[in-house]
Formats: structure tokens, sequence, C-alpha cells
């Protein structure tokens, strides 16, 4: 497992392949898994704004898509190199895969922040939720 640090790190590697070419702002993503496994990502802009995918969720995808659906912590930056908080999409989709004490971790000027998940989104909607009588 990396500490919060090692995985700020790792999103800022990924930042780097950021496709931006619309809003001129890059940010990275690592998510890691319950195992201690990492995967990076991006955001990808589109022209048709639509079809733009936010670093979270390519994140978040690349993790899924090998099997894994137990995710425990998130690192994001941005070009700014100011908080960069996720998105209203972003944090739902993180709450469908999080562990109970999800955080994410965030940095403004070289500082690294830890915030629960159940903080930036209380009261998320859950499929289970469909399932209550």
């Amino acid at each position: 497992m990396k500490n919060d640090s090692e995985l700020m790190d790792m999103a800022k590697e990924a930042m780097k392949s950021a496709y931006a070419p619309y809003s001129h702002f890059s940010v990275g993503a690592a998510v890691e898994t319950d195992d201690g496994e990492v995967y990076c990502g991006c955001n990808i802009e589109n022209s048709s704004y639509g079809a733009t995918i936010c670093a979270e969720r390519t994140a978040i995808s690349k993790a899924v898509s090998e099997g894994y659906r137990r995710i425990t912590r998130i690192a994001i930056c941005d070009s700014n190199n100011s908080f960069a908080w996720p998105c209203g999409i972003c944090r739902q989709v993180m709450s469908e895969f999080a562990v109970e004490d999800f955080y994410v971790i965030l940095e403004d000027n070289g500082k690294l922040s830890n915030f629960f998940l159940k903080e930036l989104l209380p009261n998320s909607f859950s499929g289970k939720d469909m399932n209550k009588k």
C-alpha cells in the first residue's frame, strides 16, 4: 500500500497525460483498491463537452474494468496546484465503489488534506435504497 504522498505523486504523473485542449485545466487521479492495487487516470475532454470524462472516473473505471469493486481512497490533483474538488458525478461514482471509511486526498500548494467521502457527499443515493420496503 502507498502512503498518501506516494498516491498523490502517482496522480500528478497521471495528470501529465491529460487531454484538455478546451479548458486547459488538467487533472490527475490515483485510486487505491482494498488490496493495495493502484489505478491512475486523467481527464479526457471532448469537443462535445458531454463526452468528457473526469480523471476520477477514468481511474475508477480502470479499476472496475480489472475486476475491483472496493476502493479505499483516491488522490486528486489539478494543474492549478490547488484543491481539486471532485464534481458531483464523480462523488456519486466514488460512492458506488467506496469502502465505509473511503477518503479523498487533495493538495493545496504542497499541503495534503484528507476528506471523508461521506463529508463530501452526505446522504448519497444508493441502489440498495431502491430495494427497501
